[in-house]
Protein backbone atom coordinates (compact mmCIF):
# COMPACT_ATOMS: atom_id res chain seq x y z
CA UNK A 1 0.00 0.00 0.00
CA UNK A 2 1.60 3.44 -1.01
CA UNK A 3 2.27 5.97 1.57
CA UNK A 4 0.65 9.27 0.72
CA UNK A 5 2.38 12.73 1.77
CA UNK A 6 0.33 16.10 1.72
CA UNK A 7 1.81 19.33 0.86
CA UNK A 8 0.21 22.59 1.91
CA UNK A 9 0.82 26.11 1.88
CA UNK A 10 0.15 28.88 4.22
CA UNK A 11 0.58 32.76 4.74
CA UNK A 12 0.91 34.08 0.58
CA UNK A 13 0.60 32.23 -3.01
CA UNK A 14 3.87 31.36 -4.49
CA UNK A 15 5.98 30.41 -1.69
CA UNK A 16 7.26 27.30 -3.42
CA UNK A 17 4.83 24.50 -1.95
CA UNK A 18 5.83 22.52 -5.51
CA UNK A 19 9.40 23.30 -5.92
CA UNK A 20 9.21 21.77 -2.07
CA UNK A 21 6.95 18.89 -3.20
CA UNK A 22 9.50 18.18 -6.14
CA UNK A 23 12.79 18.31 -3.82
CA UNK A 24 11.34 16.14 -1.61
CA UNK A 25 10.22 13.58 -4.07
CA UNK A 26 13.97 13.90 -5.76
CA UNK A 27 15.13 13.08 -2.25
CA UNK A 28 12.85 9.82 -1.78
CA UNK A 29 13.34 8.39 -5.56
CA UNK A 30 17.40 8.68 -4.75
CA UNK A 31 16.92 6.46 -1.90
CA UNK A 32 15.21 3.72 -4.36
CA UNK A 33 11.28 4.38 -4.00
CA UNK A 34 9.05 4.50 -6.90
CA UNK A 35 7.60 8.26 -6.69
CA UNK A 36 4.78 9.68 -8.35
CA UNK A 37 3.24 13.60 -7.61
CA UNK A 38 0.12 14.96 -7.90
CA UNK A 39 -1.30 18.72 -7.76
CA UNK A 40 -5.06 19.37 -6.62
CA UNK A 41 -6.00 23.15 -7.96
CA UNK A 42 -9.16 24.31 -5.86
CA UNK A 43 -10.42 26.71 -8.92
CA UNK A 44 -13.43 25.49 -10.61
CA UNK A 45 -11.33 25.65 -14.17
CA UNK A 46 -11.94 22.02 -15.33
CA UNK A 47 -8.02 22.63 -16.34
CA UNK A 48 -5.82 25.16 -17.10
CA UNK A 49 -6.02 24.34 -20.82
CA UNK A 50 -8.05 27.61 -21.78
CA UNK A 51 -7.22 30.06 -19.00
CA UNK A 52 -4.67 32.50 -20.25
CA UNK A 53 -0.99 32.27 -19.24
CA UNK A 54 -1.02 35.63 -17.41
CA UNK A 55 -3.92 33.72 -14.95
CA UNK A 56 -1.76 30.49 -15.13
CA UNK A 57 2.00 30.48 -16.36
CA UNK A 58 2.59 28.09 -18.75
CA UNK A 59 -0.28 24.83 -19.64
CA UNK A 60 2.24 21.42 -18.90
CA UNK A 61 1.01 18.55 -21.54
CA UNK A 62 1.93 14.99 -20.59
CA UNK A 63 2.44 11.96 -22.35
CA UNK A 64 -1.25 11.01 -22.61
CA UNK A 65 -2.70 14.66 -23.24
CA UNK A 66 -3.48 15.94 -20.29
CA UNK A 67 -3.14 20.26 -19.91
CA UNK A 68 -1.90 20.47 -16.52
CA UNK A 69 -0.23 23.06 -13.75
CA UNK A 70 3.02 24.43 -14.55
CA UNK A 71 3.94 22.47 -11.12
CA UNK A 72 3.43 19.14 -13.14
CA UNK A 73 6.46 20.32 -14.85
CA UNK A 74 8.45 20.74 -11.76
CA UNK A 75 7.52 17.22 -10.79
CA UNK A 76 8.86 15.52 -14.32
CA UNK A 77 12.00 17.34 -13.98
CA UNK A 78 13.25 16.73 -10.39
CA UNK A 79 11.68 13.35 -9.84
CA UNK A 80 12.64 11.84 -14.05
CA UNK A 81 9.32 10.34 -14.28
CA UNK A 82 6.52 10.55 -17.25
CA UNK A 83 3.17 11.80 -15.25
CA UNK A 84 -0.46 11.49 -16.51
CA UNK A 85 -3.41 12.96 -16.17
CA UNK A 86 -4.07 11.50 -12.66
CA UNK A 87 -1.27 13.66 -11.31
CA UNK A 88 -3.48 16.62 -11.66
CA UNK A 89 -7.31 17.68 -10.74
CA UNK A 90 -9.07 20.88 -10.40
CA UNK A 91 -12.04 21.62 -8.12
CA UNK A 92 -13.99 22.23 -11.60
CA UNK A 93 -13.20 18.84 -13.10
CA UNK A 94 -14.45 17.00 -9.77
CA UNK A 95 -17.98 19.05 -9.87
CA UNK A 96 -18.38 18.43 -13.36
CA UNK A 97 -18.16 14.76 -12.90
CA UNK A 98 -20.35 14.73 -9.70
CA UNK A 99 -22.89 17.13 -11.96
CA UNK A 100 -23.03 14.23 -14.82
CA UNK A 101 -23.31 11.46 -11.97
CA UNK A 102 -25.85 13.33 -10.40
CA UNK A 103 -28.38 14.21 -13.90
CA UNK A 104 -27.72 10.76 -14.87
CA UNK A 105 -29.54 9.63 -11.48
CA UNK A 106 -26.76 7.63 -9.62
CA UNK A 107 -27.32 9.45 -6.33
CA UNK A 108 -30.86 8.02 -6.69
CA UNK A 109 -32.75 11.35 -5.56
CA UNK A 110 -30.38 11.76 -2.76
CA UNK A 111 -28.78 15.46 -2.21
CA UNK A 112 -25.33 15.64 -3.20
CA UNK A 113 -23.01 18.10 -1.01
CA UNK A 114 -19.44 18.82 -0.60
CA UNK A 115 -19.31 16.26 2.42
CA UNK A 116 -19.25 13.64 2.05
CA UNK A 117 -20.00 13.62 -2.10
CA UNK A 118 -17.07 16.24 -3.16
CA UNK A 119 -14.53 14.79 -0.50
CA UNK A 120 -15.33 11.55 -1.41
CA UNK A 121 -14.59 12.13 -5.11
CA UNK A 122 -11.29 13.70 -4.24
CA UNK A 123 -10.09 10.89 -2.01
CA UNK A 124 -10.84 8.58 -4.92
CA UNK A 125 -8.32 10.47 -6.78
CA UNK A 126 -5.67 9.54 -4.35
CA UNK A 127 -6.79 6.15 -3.86
CA UNK A 128 -6.62 5.96 -8.52
CA UNK A 129 -3.25 7.38 -8.71
CA UNK A 130 -1.46 5.26 -5.85
CA UNK A 131 -3.60 2.39 -7.61
CA UNK A 132 -2.74 3.08 -11.17
CA UNK A 133 1.28 4.27 -10.50
CA UNK A 134 1.65 1.24 -8.04
CA UNK A 135 3.91 4.00 -6.16
CA UNK A 136 5.44 3.38 -2.95
CA UNK A 137 4.82 7.16 -2.46
CA UNK A 138 2.45 9.78 -3.50
CA UNK A 139 3.37 13.24 -3.14
CA UNK A 140 0.00 15.38 -3.32
CA UNK A 141 0.15 19.37 -2.94
CA UNK A 142 -3.12 21.23 -2.59
CA UNK A 143 -2.94 24.12 -4.76
CA UNK A 144 -4.02 27.65 -2.93
CA UNK A 145 -3.18 29.24 0.56
CA UNK A 146 -4.64 27.76 4.03
CA UNK A 147 -7.80 29.88 4.88
CA UNK A 148 -8.86 30.14 1.36
CA UNK A 149 -11.87 29.08 0.95
CA UNK A 150 -11.79 27.41 -1.94
CA UNK A 151 -8.96 24.73 -0.74
CA UNK A 152 -11.15 23.30 2.57
CA UNK A 153 -12.99 20.74 0.29
CA UNK A 154 -9.48 19.09 -0.44
CA UNK A 155 -8.00 20.05 3.22
CA UNK A 156 -10.96 18.11 4.53
CA UNK A 157 -10.77 15.52 1.96
CA UNK A 158 -7.14 14.74 3.15
CA UNK A 159 -7.81 15.06 6.80
CA UNK A 160 -10.60 12.15 5.88
CA UNK A 161 -7.91 10.19 3.99
CA UNK A 162 -5.48 10.31 6.99
CA UNK A 163 -8.24 9.35 9.56
CA UNK A 164 -9.10 6.31 7.48
CA UNK A 165 -5.57 5.15 6.94
CA UNK A 166 -3.15 3.10 9.36
CA UNK A 167 -1.07 5.47 11.70
CA UNK A 168 2.05 6.30 10.09
CA UNK A 169 0.91 6.16 6.14
CA UNK A 170 -0.30 9.78 6.16
CA UNK A 171 1.81 12.91 6.82
CA UNK A 172 1.45 16.61 5.93
CA UNK A 173 4.20 19.48 5.48
CA UNK A 174 3.13 22.80 5.94
CA UNK A 175 5.35 25.37 3.84
CA UNK A 176 5.00 28.54 5.47
CA UNK A 177 6.70 32.31 5.02
CA UNK A 178 9.44 33.70 7.96
CA UNK A 179 9.30 36.88 6.56
CA UNK A 180 12.07 39.29 7.30
CA UNK A 181 10.96 42.92 9.06
CA UNK A 182 14.06 45.36 7.88
CA UNK A 183 13.14 48.10 10.63
CA UNK A 184 13.16 45.26 13.02
CA UNK A 185 16.61 43.36 12.01
CA UNK A 186 14.67 40.18 12.57
CA UNK A 187 12.73 37.40 10.93
CA UNK A 188 8.74 36.95 12.46
CA UNK A 189 7.39 33.72 13.10
CA UNK A 190 3.48 35.39 13.73
CA UNK A 191 2.24 34.48 10.07
CA UNK A 192 3.54 30.74 10.69
CA UNK A 193 1.70 30.98 13.77
CA UNK A 194 -1.76 31.98 12.62
CA UNK A 195 -1.12 29.89 9.52
CA UNK A 196 -0.73 26.35 11.52
CA UNK A 197 -3.15 27.60 13.80
CA UNK A 198 -6.17 28.24 10.60
CA UNK A 199 -4.64 24.42 9.49
CA UNK A 200 -5.47 22.92 12.94
CA UNK A 201 -8.99 24.46 13.46
CA UNK A 202 -10.07 22.22 10.46
CA UNK A 203 -8.56 19.32 12.00
CA UNK A 204 -5.17 18.89 10.40
CA UNK A 205 -1.92 18.58 12.24
CA UNK A 206 0.91 19.31 10.50
CA UNK A 207 4.05 16.65 10.80
CA UNK A 208 6.90 18.52 9.32
CA UNK A 209 7.34 22.85 8.69
CA UNK A 210 9.05 24.18 5.70
CA UNK A 211 9.77 27.85 6.72
CA UNK A 212 10.31 29.78 3.53
CA UNK A 213 12.66 32.98 3.56
CA UNK A 214 15.19 35.02 2.35
CA UNK A 215 17.30 35.38 5.45
CA UNK A 216 18.38 32.62 7.59
CA UNK A 217 16.18 30.31 10.12
CA UNK A 218 18.22 29.85 13.50
CA UNK A 219 17.55 27.50 15.91
CA UNK A 220 16.12 29.61 17.76
CA UNK A 221 13.68 30.53 15.66
CA UNK A 222 12.71 27.10 14.98
CA UNK A 223 12.48 26.43 18.23
CA UNK A 224 9.68 29.10 18.89
CA UNK A 225 7.82 28.23 16.13
CA UNK A 226 8.23 24.41 17.14
CA UNK A 227 6.59 25.35 20.46
CA UNK A 228 3.71 27.52 19.44
CA UNK A 229 2.49 24.73 16.45
CA UNK A 230 3.36 22.08 18.39
CA UNK A 231 6.36 20.19 16.58
CA UNK A 232 9.30 18.89 17.52
CA UNK A 233 12.00 21.43 16.65
CA UNK A 234 13.88 18.88 14.15
CA UNK A 235 11.07 18.98 12.22
CA UNK A 236 11.13 22.82 11.60
CA UNK A 237 13.06 23.01 8.44
CA UNK A 238 14.50 25.63 6.90
CA UNK A 239 14.04 26.14 3.29
CA UNK A 240 16.23 29.74 2.01
CA UNK A 241 16.14 31.16 -1.26
CA UNK A 242 18.52 29.40 -3.21
CA UNK A 243 20.39 30.71 -6.81
CA UNK A 244 19.00 27.96 -8.06
CA UNK A 245 15.60 25.62 -7.86
CA UNK A 246 17.78 22.39 -8.19
CA UNK A 247 19.81 23.33 -4.89
CA UNK A 248 16.81 23.15 -2.69
CA UNK A 249 16.96 19.01 -2.76
CA UNK A 250 20.49 19.13 -1.13
CA UNK A 251 19.49 21.91 1.54
CA UNK A 252 16.86 19.76 2.61
CA UNK A 253 18.94 16.87 2.84
CA UNK A 254 21.61 18.47 4.94
CA UNK A 255 18.88 18.28 7.23
CA UNK A 256 18.12 15.23 7.04
CA UNK A 257 14.17 15.71 5.73
CA UNK A 258 14.10 12.73 4.03
CA UNK A 259 15.07 10.69 6.42
CA UNK A 260 13.02 12.29 9.00
CA UNK A 261 9.98 11.66 6.46
CA UNK A 262 10.62 8.04 6.05
CA UNK A 263 11.15 7.27 9.64
CA UNK A 264 7.67 8.97 10.19
CA UNK A 265 6.10 6.89 7.58
CA UNK A 266 7.27 3.42 9.34
CA UNK A 267 10.06 2.79 5.88
CA UNK A 268 13.55 1.68 6.01
CA UNK A 269 16.11 4.57 5.15
CA UNK A 270 17.98 2.92 2.12
CA UNK A 271 21.27 4.62 0.76
CA UNK A 272 21.02 8.09 -1.12
CA UNK A 273 22.37 8.73 -4.47
CA UNK A 274 22.73 12.05 -5.21
CA UNK A 275 25.48 12.06 -7.75
CA UNK A 276 23.65 13.19 -10.72
CA UNK A 277 22.18 16.25 -9.49
CA UNK A 278 25.67 17.25 -7.84
CA UNK A 279 26.87 16.58 -11.39
CA UNK A 280 24.67 19.01 -12.86
CA UNK A 281 24.87 21.54 -10.40
CA UNK A 282 29.03 21.13 -10.57
CA UNK A 283 28.81 21.57 -14.35
CA UNK A 284 26.34 24.64 -13.83
CA UNK A 285 29.09 25.92 -11.59
CA UNK A 286 31.70 25.30 -13.83
CA UNK A 287 30.07 26.40 -16.98
CA UNK A 288 32.73 29.41 -19.27
CA UNK A 289 30.99 32.08 -21.58
CA UNK A 290 27.93 32.95 -22.17
CA UNK A 291 24.85 32.81 -24.98
CA UNK A 292 22.31 34.59 -25.46
CA UNK A 293 19.38 33.54 -26.53
CA UNK A 294 16.41 35.30 -27.69
CA UNK A 295 12.81 33.88 -26.64
CA UNK A 296 10.19 36.04 -28.70
CA UNK A 297 6.57 35.21 -27.75
CA UNK A 298 3.58 37.41 -26.37
CA UNK A 299 3.20 36.91 -22.94
CA UNK A 300 6.59 37.83 -22.08
CA UNK A 301 6.05 40.07 -18.82
CA UNK A 302 5.10 36.68 -17.00
CA UNK A 303 8.39 34.68 -17.58
CA UNK A 304 5.99 31.45 -16.73
CA UNK A 305 4.47 31.61 -19.17
CA UNK A 306 7.73 29.93 -21.09
CA UNK A 307 8.65 28.42 -17.85
CA UNK A 308 9.84 25.12 -19.54
CA UNK A 309 11.21 26.81 -22.40
CA UNK A 310 13.41 28.63 -20.46
CA UNK A 311 14.19 25.72 -17.99
CA UNK A 312 14.80 23.48 -20.76
CA UNK A 313 17.55 26.14 -22.42
CA UNK A 314 19.33 26.05 -18.85
CA UNK A 315 19.66 22.15 -18.98
CA UNK A 316 21.18 22.72 -22.70
CA UNK A 317 23.42 25.23 -21.48
CA UNK A 318 25.04 23.53 -18.49
CA UNK A 319 25.05 20.51 -21.09
CA UNK A 320 26.71 23.08 -23.15
CA UNK A 321 29.06 24.14 -20.46
CA UNK A 322 27.70 27.39 -21.17
CA UNK A 323 25.79 30.15 -19.45
CA UNK A 324 22.37 30.53 -21.33
CA UNK A 325 21.12 34.04 -20.50
CA UNK A 326 17.20 33.94 -22.00
CA UNK A 327 16.18 37.33 -23.21
CA UNK A 328 12.53 37.70 -23.22
CA UNK A 329 11.39 40.00 -26.51
CA UNK A 330 7.69 41.13 -26.80
CA UNK A 331 6.67 40.02 -30.49
CA UNK A 332 4.19 42.59 -30.54
CA UNK A 333 7.29 44.98 -30.80
CA UNK A 334 9.39 43.53 -32.98
CA UNK A 335 9.40 44.70 -36.60
CA UNK A 336 11.86 44.22 -39.39
CA UNK A 337 12.57 48.05 -38.89
CA UNK A 338 13.94 47.38 -35.31
CA UNK A 339 14.57 43.47 -35.48
CA UNK A 340 18.39 44.91 -35.94
CA UNK A 341 18.52 46.78 -33.00
CA UNK A 342 16.42 44.01 -30.99
CA UNK A 343 17.83 40.84 -32.12
CA UNK A 344 21.72 41.84 -33.41
CA UNK A 345 23.20 40.57 -30.40
CA UNK A 346 21.38 37.55 -30.09
CA UNK A 347 23.42 34.25 -30.50
CA UNK A 348 20.20 32.00 -31.19
CA UNK A 349 16.32 33.20 -31.94
CA UNK A 350 13.54 30.59 -30.16
CA UNK A 351 9.86 31.34 -31.15
CA UNK A 352 7.93 29.41 -28.96
CA UNK A 353 4.09 28.37 -28.92
CA UNK A 354 0.89 30.44 -28.44
CA UNK A 355 -2.46 31.30 -29.90
CA UNK A 356 -3.91 34.08 -31.65
CA UNK A 357 -3.04 36.44 -33.57
CA UNK A 358 -1.10 39.27 -31.98
CA UNK A 359 2.65 38.88 -31.67
CA UNK A 360 2.35 36.35 -34.84
CA UNK A 361 3.56 39.29 -37.09
CA UNK A 362 6.90 39.63 -34.25
CA UNK A 363 7.35 35.99 -34.79
CA UNK A 364 7.73 35.84 -38.53
CA UNK A 365 10.19 39.13 -38.34
CA UNK A 366 12.04 36.91 -36.02
CA UNK A 367 11.97 34.32 -38.23
CA UNK A 368 12.65 36.05 -41.32
CA UNK A 369 15.87 38.05 -39.48
CA UNK A 370 17.14 34.64 -38.06
CA UNK A 371 17.03 32.98 -41.77
CA UNK A 372 18.81 35.96 -43.03
CA UNK A 373 21.42 36.78 -41.17
CA UNK A 374 22.21 33.20 -40.90
CA UNK A 375 21.46 33.50 -36.98
CA UNK A 376 20.62 29.91 -35.31
CA UNK A 377 16.88 29.19 -34.84
CA UNK A 378 14.42 27.11 -32.91
CA UNK A 379 10.86 27.23 -33.46
CA UNK A 380 8.60 25.10 -31.08
CA UNK A 381 4.81 24.78 -32.30
CA UNK A 382 3.36 28.17 -33.64
CA UNK A 383 7.26 28.85 -34.30
CA UNK A 384 7.41 26.36 -36.73
CA UNK A 385 4.21 27.90 -38.26
CA UNK A 386 5.48 30.86 -37.74
CA UNK A 387 8.77 30.10 -39.89
CA UNK A 388 6.72 28.38 -42.41
CA UNK A 389 5.11 31.53 -43.04
CA UNK A 390 7.98 33.67 -43.53
CA UNK A 391 9.35 31.22 -46.10
CA UNK A 392 6.39 31.15 -48.36
CA UNK A 393 6.03 34.69 -48.41
CA UNK A 394 9.72 35.65 -49.01
CA UNK A 395 11.15 32.79 -50.14
CA UNK A 396 8.46 30.30 -52.08
CA UNK A 397 6.35 33.14 -53.91
CA UNK A 398 3.74 33.17 -51.78
CA UNK A 399 2.44 36.72 -50.37
CA UNK A 400 0.34 37.18 -47.63
CA UNK A 401 1.48 33.66 -46.51
CA UNK A 402 -0.69 33.04 -43.16
CA UNK A 403 -2.74 30.90 -41.00
CA UNK A 404 -6.29 30.05 -41.84
CA UNK A 405 -6.53 31.25 -37.93
CA UNK A 406 -5.91 34.35 -38.44
CA UNK A 407 -7.57 34.91 -41.71
CA UNK A 408 -10.06 32.16 -43.25
CA UNK A 409 -10.21 33.91 -46.69
CA UNK A 410 -6.24 34.33 -47.53
CA UNK A 411 -4.70 33.16 -50.46
CA UNK A 412 -2.07 31.38 -49.00
CA UNK A 413 -3.27 29.41 -46.16
CA UNK A 414 -0.19 27.37 -45.94
CA UNK A 415 -1.31 26.49 -41.82
CA UNK A 416 -4.47 25.21 -42.01
CA UNK A 417 -6.63 23.44 -39.26
CA UNK A 418 -6.93 19.83 -39.05
CA UNK A 419 -9.46 18.28 -40.74
CA UNK A 420 -11.07 16.61 -37.71
CA UNK A 421 -10.83 19.54 -35.77
CA UNK A 422 -13.34 21.46 -38.29
CA UNK A 423 -16.93 20.46 -36.43
CA UNK A 424 -15.31 20.63 -32.62
CA UNK A 425 -16.85 24.09 -31.25
CA UNK A 426 -15.45 23.24 -27.37
CA UNK A 427 -12.61 24.58 -26.89
CA UNK A 428 -10.99 23.20 -23.50
CA UNK A 429 -9.33 19.59 -24.01
CA UNK A 430 -10.22 19.33 -27.52
CA UNK A 431 -6.77 20.04 -29.60
CA UNK A 432 -4.42 17.74 -30.49
CA UNK A 433 -2.97 16.71 -27.24
CA UNK A 434 0.04 14.12 -25.62
CA UNK A 435 2.40 12.47 -27.24
CA UNK A 436 2.90 11.49 -31.24
CA UNK A 437 5.32 9.96 -32.90
CA UNK A 438 7.47 11.75 -35.85
CA UNK A 439 9.44 9.70 -38.57
CA UNK A 440 12.79 11.85 -39.05
CA UNK A 441 14.74 11.85 -41.97
CA UNK A 442 18.04 10.54 -41.80
CA UNK A 443 21.15 13.02 -42.86
CA UNK A 444 18.59 16.13 -41.32
CA UNK A 445 19.82 18.57 -38.49
CA UNK A 446 16.98 16.76 -36.71
CA UNK A 447 18.01 13.14 -37.15
CA UNK A 448 21.37 14.63 -36.01
CA UNK A 449 20.33 15.94 -32.55
CA UNK A 450 17.67 13.15 -31.95
CA UNK A 451 20.37 10.72 -33.55
CA UNK A 452 16.92 7.89 -34.19
CA UNK A 453 14.47 7.93 -37.03
CA UNK A 454 11.32 7.36 -34.85
CA UNK A 455 10.91 10.07 -31.87
CA UNK A 456 8.02 10.95 -29.91
CA UNK A 457 7.23 14.55 -28.67
CA UNK A 458 4.09 15.99 -26.69
CA UNK A 459 1.70 18.22 -28.72
CA UNK A 460 -0.85 21.18 -28.26
CA UNK A 461 -2.32 22.80 -31.22
CA UNK A 462 -4.97 23.00 -33.84
CA UNK A 463 -3.18 23.98 -37.13
CA UNK A 464 -1.12 22.08 -39.26
CA UNK A 465 1.17 22.65 -42.06
CA UNK A 466 -1.30 22.55 -45.17
CA UNK A 467 -0.64 19.67 -47.56
CA UNK A 468 -1.91 21.73 -50.25
CA UNK A 469 0.82 23.92 -50.28
CA UNK A 470 3.64 21.45 -49.09
CA UNK A 471 5.57 20.56 -52.56
CA UNK A 472 5.35 23.96 -53.32
CA UNK A 473 7.45 24.45 -50.17
CA UNK A 474 9.77 21.92 -50.48
CA UNK A 475 10.86 22.77 -54.29
CA UNK A 476 11.44 26.25 -53.01
CA UNK A 477 13.73 24.68 -50.23
CA UNK A 478 12.20 23.90 -47.17
CA UNK A 479 13.17 20.71 -45.74
CA UNK A 480 10.23 18.54 -44.00
CA UNK A 481 12.65 16.86 -41.91
CA UNK A 482 10.09 15.41 -39.50
CA UNK A 483 6.34 14.03 -40.42
CA UNK A 484 3.94 11.31 -38.79
CA UNK A 485 4.78 7.91 -39.41
CA UNK A 486 1.98 8.08 -42.30
CA UNK A 487 3.58 10.86 -43.90
CA UNK A 488 0.58 13.22 -43.63
CA UNK A 489 1.65 15.53 -41.03
CA UNK A 490 4.37 18.02 -41.08
CA UNK A 491 6.11 17.46 -37.88
CA UNK A 492 9.33 19.24 -38.08
CA UNK A 493 11.30 21.73 -40.99
CA UNK A 494 14.26 23.37 -41.48
CA UNK A 495 16.95 24.87 -44.08
CA UNK A 496 19.61 23.47 -45.23
CA UNK A 497 21.87 26.48 -45.81
CA UNK A 498 21.69 28.09 -42.86
CA UNK A 499 24.29 26.86 -39.74
CA UNK A 500 21.39 25.60 -37.98
CA UNK A 501 17.59 26.76 -38.38
CA UNK A 502 15.12 24.15 -36.84
CA UNK A 503 11.26 24.13 -35.94
CA UNK A 504 9.02 21.28 -34.67
CA UNK A 505 5.28 21.20 -34.34
CA UNK A 506 5.37 19.23 -31.06
CA UNK A 507 7.14 20.60 -27.66
CA UNK A 508 9.92 19.17 -27.05
CA UNK A 509 10.41 21.61 -23.83
CA UNK A 510 8.41 19.30 -21.49
CA UNK A 511 10.75 16.31 -22.24
CA UNK A 512 14.08 17.93 -20.80
CA UNK A 513 15.46 17.23 -17.61
CA UNK A 514 18.81 18.51 -15.58
CA UNK A 515 20.24 14.99 -15.65
CA UNK A 516 18.76 15.00 -19.42
CA UNK A 517 18.75 17.82 -21.25
CA UNK A 518 16.60 17.73 -24.49
CA UNK A 519 18.68 16.77 -27.64
CA UNK A 520 17.37 19.24 -29.75
CA UNK A 521 17.72 22.08 -26.82
CA UNK A 522 21.56 21.03 -26.53
CA UNK A 523 21.81 21.15 -30.61
CA UNK A 524 20.06 24.66 -30.78
CA UNK A 525 22.30 26.16 -27.88
CA UNK A 526 25.62 23.94 -29.20
CA UNK A 527 24.85 26.17 -32.76
CA UNK A 528 24.59 29.17 -30.79
CA UNK A 529 27.76 28.98 -29.32
CA UNK A 530 29.53 27.76 -32.42
CA UNK A 531 28.23 31.08 -33.97
CA UNK A 532 29.36 33.40 -31.14
CA UNK A 533 32.89 31.14 -29.90
CA UNK A 534 33.88 29.81 -33.57
CA UNK A 535 36.69 32.09 -33.39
Amino acid sequence: MAKHIFVTGGVVSSLGKGITAASLGHLLKARGYKVTMQKMDPYLNVDPGTMSPFQHGEVFVTDDGHEGDLDLGHYERFIDESLSRESNFTQGSIYQTLIARERRGDFLGGTVQVIPHVTEAIKERLRRIASQSNADIVISEIGGTIGDIESQPFIEAARQFKKEKDPGDVLFVHVTLVPYIAAAHEVKTKPTQHSVKELRSIGVQPDFIVCRSDHEITDKVREKIALFCDVATEDVLACVDSPSIYEVPLALDEQGFDVKVLDKLGLEVRPIDLTPLKSFLEAADNCEGQVDIAVVGKYVSLPDAYLSVIEALGHAGVHEGRHVEVHLIDGEELTDDNAEETLGSMDGILVPGGFGQRAFEGKIAAARYARVHKVPFLGICLGLQAAVCEFARDVAGMPGATSAEFDEQAEYPVIDLMPEQEDIEDKGGTMRLGAYPCKVSPGSRAFEAYGEEIIYERHRHRYEVNNAFRDRLQDAGLVISGVSPDGRLTEMIELPDHPWFVASQGHPEFKSRPTRPHPLFSAFVHAAAIGKYRG
